[in-house]
């Protein structure tokens, strides 16, 4: 199972990002975790200064927009 984290405020940016991650997923029948982290200190934690971020398996892949679906399923396929 892949574990996905984005980070930023809740803002319609992070929440779209969310929803296209588990969107693509369930598409692909791929079992994936997303959490939505809010807290700016752990967000500082990954050195993410413009969000959304992404987090997969703690590793920072993304920040600044909401994804293409052609990234996320190259995210999730890899």
């Amino acid at each position: 199972m892949k574990h996905f984290k984005i980070l930023g405020s809740g803002c319609k940016k992070c929440i779209t990002t969310a929803d296209l991650i588990e969107r693509k997923a369930a598409e692909l029948d791929i079992d994936v975790s997303v959490e939505k982290e809010t807290d700016m200190a752990k967000i500082m934690g990954y050195s993410v200064m413009s969000t959304p971020g992404v987090v997969l398996d703690e590793k920072v892949i993304h920040t600044g927009d909401v994804p293409g679906t052609d990234m996320i399923t190259g995210w999730l396929t890899s």
